[in-house]
């Protein structure tokens, strides 16, 4: 048997232990319904979560289905607005050449013909689309009337210079002849042609300077430009202020070509007057030559036997013939100068130059017939000394634009166009109006056979080189964006500068060329406009976060809050306040110089930020939560709506 005290002590020694064992089992029991309550607070945050997001994306999607829809009504509207214009135009038409008509062709025979073509088009328009309107009539008439006065000028010039020529000229005409012939038949005396082709080349190139100086003087004096050639005279100058952008806001700070060429060259307005007489005195001679050595060829016919009329000529032009191949040779070494300074801009004073020569060699060819190989060769010498370097500067442009340096100063403060990108745009811009001797110039440097010399070979080229410039530009603003400390103005200089490009190309009929090569090329630029838009848009997800449902409290109605919990709605409050005032602050500074975009942008985060304060305030409509609530309730959301308003207005 168990000793009593035995058994009393073991007894003792279980009930302890059971003792302890349920005191473990009511603290497990206890932890797990803390476990649970915790668990049960988890699973409540996250609904919480999920329902959040999926409000958050309820409210963001609409506003992405109604962007995309926005986008598609601008570019239909932008599209249709272009063709409006295109239309009334030819409604004006009448209008706008009136003076010009009426006062003819005498003295500005370039303006007079272009105004003659637009006529013409207008006729054919009404014809084509509204037969029976009046404005038909009109174009019809005024085409008429402008058609007689060309007739009456074409009379009165060929009048002026048909004058009958005296008689002594006649026989003197007629004894030079008789003298030569006797010379070459019986005087065995061949000195003759020495003197002849001495004095006629000298009174040739007489001739092509007196036209040269007679043009700079006019030009000068007057401002019209004697030019029998409408197409050669270029639209603007390399250095010329660019046009206004298309989109934008005539006050858009963004330093113009001009500007840039003026501090970095020091080239003035009157600096590029002299160079487009220069151009265009060029130009005219040569084209003044090719008549005169025609008529030069023709009198020595008359003079000079035959077996020695083609050195005779060869010798007669060399005088003439070398001063313009110098002046044009000078013209390649100063573009040559201007790209060795990385003045790429100076290279398109070659193009009208040399689209001129390229368009009127064939008749050059013919005239230089049966002269020596050195004096044919000239002219093909100088067409390929300024493909050549026009090539070269091209290149040499593409790769600046690649390698402009980021410079912090040179960055615009409130994110608007960059230098770089309009300074690209106007020389391409400038470019497309010599777009297929842009093409055959990079054309002349591929080493690939002769057959790929064709129109659309040379189309593709220059589109590849747009699309190179393009692309380098991209880049280069990508890398300049990352100088700004702050993402959201580093998003708006992006939406700014993609903007404006895409604007530039469609307005200058720039993105036909593009796409040739690159058919999603327009597609594109609206995918990163539409990108950087939404960059931007996260910079306000530090204002809305305040107005979630995150550790918001769950109270019942007429329940008091904790001070914990009332300070939750507070810091909430506060934190949307001073949020909302600190990026107007700063926003306000930014610019958007599209007006379509600035309100566009404007809009979309009006509402996202007015439905998120308008559902915060309604669910604390019936919450006390202070005594003061207009310390923390300091904006309806009317207030807020006109903060964002005045975004990106400087004005303001």
């Amino acid at each position: 048997m168990i000793p009593t005290e035995d058994a009393s002590a073991r007894k003792r020694e279980i009930e302890e232990k059971l003792k302890q064992e349920q005191e473990t089992l009511s603290f497990i029991r206890e932890n797990l319904e803390k476990s649970d309550q915790l668990t049960k607070g988890m699973v409540s945050i996250l609904s919480s979560f999920e329902s959040r997001l999926m409000q958050l994306e309820n409210s963001i999607i609409p506003v992405h289905k109604q962007t995309e829809n926005l986008q598609r009504l601008q570019e239909n509207v932008d599209k249709t607005l272009s063709c409006m214009d295109h239309v009334i135009s030819y409604y004006h038409v009448a209008k706008d050449t009136d003076r010009i008509i009426r006062e003819g062709p005498t003295g500005r025979l370039d303006e007079y013909l272009a105004c003659i073509a637009k006529i013409q088009k207008a006729v054919e328009y009404f014809q084509d689309n509204n037969p029976d309107s009046p404005e038909l009539n009109t174009v019809k008439a005024r085409f008429e009337k402008g058609k007689e006065l060309l007739e009456a000028e074409f009379r009165s010039l060929l009048t002026r210079y048909s004058k009958p020529v005296p008689p002594i000229l006649i026989l003197d005409a007629i004894n030079i002849i008789c003298i030569a012939g006797w010379l070459v038949e019986y005087g065995r005396n061949q000195d003759f042609m020495n003197v002849y082709f001495q004095i006629r080349s000298n009174q040739l190139d007489r001739s092509i300077k007196g036209l040269k100086d007679h043009f700079r003087k006019n030009s000068a004096s007057s401002g019209i430009l004697y030019s029998p050639a409408v197409q050669t005279k270029r639209k603007d100058t390399p250095t010329k202020k660019a046009p206004k952008r298309p989109g934008y806001d005539h006050d858009l700070r963004v330093k113009h070509h001009s500007d840039a060429l003026t501090e970095k060259h020091g080239a003035t307005t009157g600096k590029d007057d002299v160079l487009d007489i220069e151009i265009d005195s060029y130009i005219h001679c040569i084209s003044a030559f090719v008549k005169l050595a025609q008529s030069e060829y023709a009198l020595l016919t008359e003079i000079i036997p035959e077996h020695h009329q083609k050195k005779t000529f060869d010798s007669l032009i060399q005088e003439a013939l070398d001063n313009l191949m110098l002046e044009g040779d000078n013209i390649v070494s100063a573009a040559r100068r201007a790209i060795m300074r990385h003045d790429y801009s100076a290279v398109l004073t070659i193009f009208p130059i040399l689209r001129h020569l390229k368009m009127n060699k064939s008749e050059f060819d013919a005239t230089l017939q049966g002269t020596a190989a050195s004096t044919k060769n000239k002219l093909p010498t100088l067409i390929t000394s300024m493909e050549t370097i026009g090539a070269k500067a091209l290149e040499e442009f593409a790769d600046s634009i690649k390698n402009d340096p980021d410079k912090e100063y040179n960055m615009p403060k409130d994110g608007t166009v960059h230098e770089l990108t309009s300074n690209a745009i106007l020389f391409l811009q400038q470019l497309l109006d010599f777009h297929e001797t842009a093409g055959a110039m990079l054309a002349s440097q591929e080493t690939s056979s002769a057959t790929s010399y064709t129109s659309d070979f040379n189309k593709r080229l220059l589109s590849t080189y747009i699309c190179k410039v393009l692309g380098n530009l991209q880049l280069n603003l990508l890398s300049k964006s990352k100088v700004y400390e702050d993402s959201a103005l580093s998003a708006i200089f992006l939406h700014n500068n993609y903007n404006y490009i895409l604007k530039s190309l469609e307005k200058s009929e720039l993105i036909q060329l593009v796409t040739v090569t690159q058919k999603v090329a327009e597609r594109s630029y609206r995918e990163l406009i539409e990108q950087q838009i939404q960059m931007y848009q996260r910079s306000w997800v530090k204002v809305t976060e305040h107005l979630t449902d995150r550790n918001m409290p769950v109270f019942q109605p007429g329940t008091k809050l904790k001070d914990k919990e009332r300070q939750v709605i507070k810091d909430k409050f506060k934190g949307f306040n001073d949020g909302l005032e600190e990026l107007c602050k700063i926003q306000k500074g930014w610019a958007i110089p599209d007006k379509e975009q600035r309100d566009f942008i404007r809009q979309a985060q009006k509402k996202v930020v007015s439905d998120a304060y308008r559902a915060f305030l309604q669910r604390c409509a019936n919450i006390s939560f202070t005594k003061n609530p207009e310390k923390y309730h300091k904006y309806r959301p009317e207030e807020v709506e006109e903060m964002i308003e005045r975004l990106f207005d400087t004005s303001a």
